[in-house]
C-alpha cells in the first residue's frame, strides 16, 4: 500500500532525529541530507551549514534506518487557540518585536536575548504564524548561532561595537529554540527543521549536562557555572516540557536522568518560610549540600516564577513542591509581592507584574482544579504588561493552559 503524504511526512521526521545519516524527502518538500553528528560542528559563514543536495525535489528514497522516540502529544497534535488570544499574539509582535525578526527587552535597554527569540519562536509556531516564525529564526540563527556548535549566544545589545560580546549560551533559551524547530517541523512540514532541532539537543547534553555526584544536573550555561567546588544552577531552567521533547529528539538515557533529577532538586532546593525555590542555587561538589546562590539576592523572584509554569506545563501538580507554590500565593492573596526573601521571610513593596500573576493564577488553578476544568479567573492581558517579559510570561500561560487541556 502507498504511503499517504502525512505518513511519509511523519517518517521523514521520525527517521531524521536519531543522529544517523538519512536522506529526508517528501513529495511537496525540500530533500535534506543530514550528516552523522560527531560532535559539535562549525556553521558556514555564522548561520547554518546547509547539506548538499538541499532543496532537491527527487523522488522518496525509503530511510536508511528508521528511528522512533515517542512525541509529545502537544507537538503532533497542535492546540487550537481562540482570537482574543491570537490578538494577544498580535498585540505582542506590534509591540516587542522589530521588523528583522528581534524580540526587544524592554526591561533592560532595548537588548535581546535568545530566551525571547526561543519564546517568540514558540509563540509563532502555536499561533500558526509561520512568516513571524521565519523572520525570528533567521535573525536567531544568522545574529546569535554559535561558532562550533550548534547552539546560540545568550545576548545581542544593539549599537555596541560588538553586539554579541558574550557567546555564552544561555541553556533554557536553547531548550526553547530545538522545541520550536521541532514544533515547526511537524506543523508546516519541514523536516530540516526537525533536524536543525535535533542538533541543538545533541549539544545540549554533550556540552551542558554535567555529573556531580549522584545527580546529573543542566547548567544554565556551557562556560563559567562549574568549579572545582560547586556548580551554580538556575531551577527555572529547568524547563520539563521541553526537556521531555529533547528526549524524544535525541533519545538518550541521560535526558531521563536530567528530568528526574530536576525534579528532586526542585523538591530539596526550597528555603524560607515558604520553602520556596530561590532564582539561583549553589550545589557544593563535595557534599552536594544546596544553598541559595551568594552571589544574587536569596530570593524566589523573576527567574523562579518559571518553576511553577513548567511543572504545571509538565502535569506534575501533585507534588510537594507544587503545594508550596499554592500555599504562598493563597497567603498573599490580597497583595501578591515581586519577590520574596527566602533568608529573612521579608517581600517586596511594589507588586509582582501582570505575566507573574498569571502564572501565580494558572499554577493554582492546574493545581486544584486539573487541565480539563474551566480556569476560574481571567488572564492579564498583554497590553497591561509593562515589559517585555511579563507579557512573555502571558503567552507562556497561555500555552501551558490551552496545552494542558487538549493533551
Amino acid at each position: 500500500m502507498q504511503a499517504t503524504e502525512s505518513q511519509l511526512l511523519r517518517r521523514t521526521l521520525l527517521a531524521g532525529i536519531g543522529g544517523t545519516a538519512v536522506t529526508w524527502a517528501n513529495a511537496g518538500w525540500g530533500m535534506v541530507n543530514p550528516m552523522p553528528h560527531d560532535g559539535p560542528r562549525r556553521p558556514t559563514n555564522g548561520a547554518f551549514a546547509q547539506p548538499d543536495g538541499a532543496g532537491a525535489r527527487d523522488g522518496i528514497p525509503p530511510p536508511q534506518t528508521t528511528v522512533s522516540p515517542p512525541v509529545p502529544h502537544r507537538v503532533s497534535h497542535p492546540a487550537r487557540y481562540s482570537a482574543e488570544v491570537l490578538a494577544e499574539w498580535a498585540h505582542f509582535k506590534a509591540r516587542f518585536m522589530s521588523g528583522d525578526g528581534r524580540v526587544v527587552d524592554t526591561g533592560n535597554g532595548g537588548v535581546s536575548h535568545s530566551e525571547g527569540q526561543g519564546w517568540g519562536m514558540l509563540f509563532a509556531v502555536a499561533f500558526d504564524d509561520p512568516e513571524t516564525f521565519d523572520a525570528l529564526y533567521a535573525w536567531t540563527r544568522r545574529t546569535l548561532r554559535r561558532r562550533g556548535d550548534a547552539l546560540h549566544a545568550w545576548r545581542y545589545v544593539p549599537n555596541a561595537a560588538q553586539p554579541v560580546a558574550d557567546t555564552n549560551n544561555a541553556t533554557d533559551a536553547d531548550l526553547f529554540i530545538a522545541a520550536a524547530l521541532w514544533r515547526a517541523a511537524w506543523r508546516w512540514g519541514r523536516p530540516e527543521l526537525a533536524e536543525a532541532a535535533a542538533a541543538i539537543a545533541r549539544d545540549l547534553l554533550a556540552l551542558a549536562v554535567c555529573d556531580v555526584g549522584a545527580r546529573t544536573l543542566l547548567l544554565p550555561g556551557v562556560e563559567g557555572f562549574a568549579s572545582a567546588t560547586a556548580l551554580t544552577i538556575n531551577p527555572s531552567y529547568y524547563a520539563f516540557p521541553m526537556l521531555d521533547e529533547m528526549a524524544a529528539l535525541a533519545p538518550s538515557p541521560r535526558w531521563t536522568q536530567v528530568r528526574a533529577h530536576g525534579m528532586s532538586l526542585l523538591s530539596e532546593a526550597r528555603f524560607g518560610h515558604w520553602q520556596l525555590p530561590p532564582d539561583w542555587l549553589r550545589v557544593d561538589r563535595v557534599t552536594g549540600a544546596l544553598s541559595p546562590h551568594p552571589n544574587w539576592p536569596a530570593r524566589f523572584s523573576y527567574d523562579a516564577i518559571r518553576v511553577p509554569l513548567w511543572l504545571s506545563w509538565a502535569h506534575d501538580n501533585s507534588s510537594s513542591v507544587a503545594q508550596s507554590f499554592s500555599s504562598y500565593w493563597a497567603s498573599c492573596a490580597a497583595f501578591a509581592p515581586a519577590w520574596i526573601d527566602l533568608k529573612t521571610d521579608d517581600s517586596a513593596t511594589y507588586p509582582a507584574p501582570p505575566g507573574m500573576v498569571a502564572v501565580a493564577r494558572v499554577a493554582t488553578a492546574l493545581s486544584h482544579c486539573g487541565a480539563k476544568a474551566p480556569l476560574q479567573t481571567s488572564f492579564p492581558a498583554v497590553r497591561a504588561s509593562p515589559d517585555y517579559y511579563s507579557a512573555a510570561l502571558i503567552l507562556l500561560t497561555r500555552l501551558a493552559w490551552q496545552e494542558g487541556r487538549s493533551t
